[in-house]
């Protein structure tokens, strides 16, 4: 951040998006407007599986964006997180159903942060091209990766290892090929990849508030398990692939946000109350130029995390926090303003901003809420050693 300072030329070099990001952004909104239209979207979440394998197929193997951050020796397409971030975007600004969180947000990155061998390169070249999907079945206090809330246990069993336990409400588990889950061993907490139909392995899906995303409790009686990563990574590995989770959900909850702003703009100047539109009332403008400030404030703190995920620069730890503070709250506050404005049409369930508010309202509680993190960015204030850089200048009084 120094650097930027003193470099006029790098002051705005996270936020300004290059010509190769903008075509990204329109070749997947475009993909969006022709397999994730909201008709196809009701049709998927009443699904058995809750998506289209062939679309998420498409995604993998012809648009190659499910791979944007992983180097292109590891088979991705070598790109940063920030070309991730704008994918995620566009398909939750179009709600798209697919287990983007549980395989893009969480077990891609955990696996290109594990070390080199089969069980990374077997398991991850699947997952990037789109003919498999993951979960993340590792259970997470506020977002964060807590060892001593870990509910599944490790045994050797042969030349392998057998799972057994309970890990609840994993999103994107209910059809995942595969499941990436974290256990305690005889020498310690570490990470596993099962497959999702192998013996052993139960999986009840859940009824939530989100349709457009499932969610599922995962149990385990002695299933056959691969290591992926020891006691001496494992914690990294995870804590690692939760603050991409929670910087790339973010991203999406910029794209839901972004889309009922721009839907309730159009309706604002379509809707006629007492012969002009209602959006030319004083009290619509403000409301709409406060959710407005919420969209702008949240997309400037995703990408700041996610450029801070990729360069290393500022505390990953923090940005992913205050990333995650910021887009949940604004996510439901812009989906809030979207079903008041609407008036009597906004909370019907013919019409899409119930399911923008349900996936809102979901998003918030995943990883952590607002307020779980903005607790959290206070302690790394009050006490710099709970973060992994400096202390953030306010802390020391410098501004």
């Amino acid at each position: 951040m120094a650097e930027q300072a003193e470099n006029p030329e790098l002051a705005n070099t996270e936020f300004a998006f290059t010509d190769e990001q903008q075509e990204l952004r329109r070749a997947v909104r475009k993909f969006c407007a022709e397999f994730s239209d909201e008709a196809t979207v009701r049709a998927l979440m009443e699904s058995p599986t809750g998506y289209d394998p062939k679309s998420w197929a498409r995604l993998g193997a012809e648009l190659g964006v499910l791979g944007l951050a992983v180097p292109e020796e590891l088979g991705g397409a070598g790109g940063t997180l920030v070309d991730q971030a704008v994918v995620v975007e566009e398909l939750g600004a179009a709600l798209f159903c697919g287990p983007v969180f549980g395989t893009v947000g969480l077990a891609i990155p955990a696996l290109v942060a594990s070390s080199e061998g089969p069980v990374r390169s077997e398991t991850l070249e699947p997952l990037v091209e789109g003919a498999r999907t993951a979960a993340f079945a590792v259970t997470d206090r506020g977002g964060r990766f807590d060892p001593t809330s870990l509910t599944v246990g490790a045994t050797r069993s042969g030349d392998g290892w057998g799972l057994t336990g309970v890990v609840e409400r994993v999103v994107d588990a209910a059809a995942a090929d595969v499941l990436l889950v974290a256990a305690s061993g005889p020498d310690g907490v570490a990470l596993f990849v099962v497959e999702g139909d192998a013996a052993g392995v139960e999986r009840q899906v859940l009824s939530t508030l989100d349709m457009t995303r499932r969610q599922a409790t995962v149990r385990l009686t002695d299933a056959p398990a691969r290591l992926l990563a020891g006691p001496d990574e494992a914690e990294r590995v995870c804590a690692h692939a939760l603050d991409v989770g929670a910087t790339l959900l973010a991203a999406e909850q910029v794209g839901g946000a972004q889309h009922l702003l721009d839907l309730t703009v159009g309706y604002a100047k379509e809707r006629l109350q007492f012969g002009r539109p209602i959006g030319s009332f004083q009290a619509v403008k403000h409301r709409l130029a406060d959710m407005l400030v919420s969209v702008e404030h949240a997309r400037s703190a995703a990408y700041h995390a996610a450029w801070a995920l990729q360069d290393g620069t500022d505390d990953p730890w923090l940005a992913a926090s205050i990333a995650q503070a910021t887009c949940s709250d604004a996510f439901v506050d812009v989906a809030s303003g979207t079903v008041q404005l609407h008036g009597g049409i906004g909370f019907t369930w013919e019409y899409q901003a119930h399911l923008y508010y349900k996936r809102a309202i979901t998003d918030a509680a995943l990883l952590g809420s607002a307020e779980a993190h903005r607790g959290r960015i206070a302690a790394s204030v009050l006490d710099p050693s709970i973060g992994r850089l400096p202390p953030p200048p306010v802390a020391t009084g410098v501004l």
